[in-house]
């Protein structure tokens, strides 16, 4: 008896420590449907999740897995991209629209796998069909396994901070005419705060959005960029910030007055109420280097200190200093390395193209070899993405699915592949998945090619 006991207890045992170690299962259901909102004075109809912009927010632990029923009530096939989770041999769960997933159609359902492995910190889903994600977006903050937590001095409290913007008119017919004429889009009319476009702007000020916060503590701001198209410097007046993950992993903590957060990425920020208690202005406004026309404004939401004296606004925005990097970012040309294009990729390109847009210094060189390339499983991959100058320059975002990868060297100008090389950081470089490929310059990563 007391055998049988000792084995049933054994074998509940072993499968308690096996739950634990795969972790939770979650549920979502996300109802895609128009809805309406009043903002800029007037009021208009967008595709939502579940009737909020942004959207629902999806809470895990490290390694757990979540099912996402979508309903699509909307008018255009949709799919959910999960931005930043690898998802190890699940990509038909990802959301490419037509590349691993078809659309989920109108009025039907679709039930999306996420697979949450490694990541850890703050990521971001969004649709993944033409121009949709602008309103159709959400947070996904992935804590520390039970039993764990941060690598950090854990924060009084968090609080994520989508930046995001407002379009008066219909956003998939804003895209559709763009691509019809091959003219540019037209540009937002305010960026958001949390859905709030913030003082600056008409009929705005009255939902601010504000953060609340306690004299001398400190808290983990969450910050996502879902904004379609610009870079974001963001700040917050008279106080300091302390970077301390970005893309759902941890960073070198780095202190800084004011961050730039380019399209897609994400960042954890660890800011100490330590001012007199008053309301301050927190603020993001766009970095753009290109002719291409860009939303030129401001949106900004208040921290709001607790208390008597929390209730003057005594920082205005002249209390946060923007400074444009040395570094600029975005744009993308894959220099061609061993064992990484499938049959038949030259070895090196047939000629040669000055991609810094120097058209004076555009000679053109004969391929010296040609060679078949494919990646193996575990794999080590180095890409060079250089930012190009044909057209309109500019900072460009480059994301990579299914992967997180090692940011090891940027620079100025086309890349060297013998003097370049010798400033990688190969110690200790962030981990990310989005990443900002400089204008006229280059950016280097490097992943394992570990998830077919």
């Amino acid at each position: 008896m007391s055998s049988t006991l000792w084995f049933s207890g054994l074998i509940f045992l072993n499968s308690l420590l096996l739950c634990m170690a795969a972790g939770q299962v979650h549920y979502y259901d996300f109802v895609l449907k128009e809805t309406n909102f009043t903002k800029l004075c007037s009021t208009k109809s967008i595709l939502t999740v579940n009737g909020s912009f942004p959207g629902p927010t999806i809470r895990v632990h490290k390694g757990d897995t979540v099912f996402v029923n979508v309903h699509n009530q909307g008018k255009y096939g949709v799919t959910i991209h999960w931005h930043g989770v690898r998802q190890p041999r699940n990509p038909w769960s990802d959301g490419p629209e037509n590349i691993t997933q078809c659309p989920i159609a109108p009025n039907t359902s679709f039930t999306q796998e996420v697979i949450f492995s490694t990541e850890e910190g703050t990521l971001w889903w969004h649709a993944h069909s033409d121009w949709t994600r602008a309103t159709v977006h959400g947070a996904i903050i992935i804590l520390p396994k039970p039993g764990t937590t941060y690598p950090f001095p854990k924060p009084y409290a968090e609080e994520t901070l989508i930046l995001g913007e407002w379009y008066k008119g219909d956003v998939m017919a804003i895209i559709t005419e763009a691509l019809a004429t091959g003219g540019d889009p037209n540009i937002s009319n305010a960026f958001t705060i949390n859905g709030q476009p913030g003082d600056l702007y008409n009929c705005s000020n009255g939902t601010t959005y504000r953060l609340p916060v306690y004299s001398g503590k400190t808290y983990l701001l969450r910050i996502i960029n879902s904004i379609m198209n610009e870079e974001q410097f963001f700040g917050i007046a008279k106080h300091n910030l302390t970077v301390v993950g970005s893309d759902g992993a941890y960073l070198k903590p780095i202190n800084t007055n004011y961050i730039m957060i380019t399209p897609g990425q994400t960042m954890d920020v660890l800011v100490t109420a330590n001012q007199s208690p008053s309301l301050y202005y927190i603020a993001s406004t766009p970095f753009a280097d290109t002719t291409a026309p860009f939303d030129n404004t401001t949106t900004t939401a208040i921290l709001q200190y607790k208390g008597p004296s929390g209730n003057r606004l005594s920082a205005s925005l002249t209390n946060i200093s923007f400074v444009t990097p040395n570094i600029d970012i975005l744009q993308a040309y894959y220099r061609k390395l061993p064992r990484v294009f499938a049959s038949n990729f030259p070895y090196q390109p047939l000629y040669y193209f000055n991609f810094t847009g120097d058209v004076g210094n555009n000679t053109l060189y004969p391929a010296l070899a040609t060679k078949a390339l494919t990646v193996n499983y575990n794999d080590a991959v180095e890409i060079v993405l250089q930012g190009t100058n044909v057209g309109a320059a500019e900072n460009h975002p480059m994301h990579l699915h299914g992967f997180s990868f090692y940011v090891v060297g940027m620079g100025s100008g086309n890349f060297n592949n013998k003097t370049d090389p010798k400033s990688y950081n190969l110690i200790d470089p962030p981990e990310a998945n989005t990443v900002g490929v400089p204008k006229n310059g280059w950016l280097t990563i490097r992943f394992i090619a570990d998830n077919p």
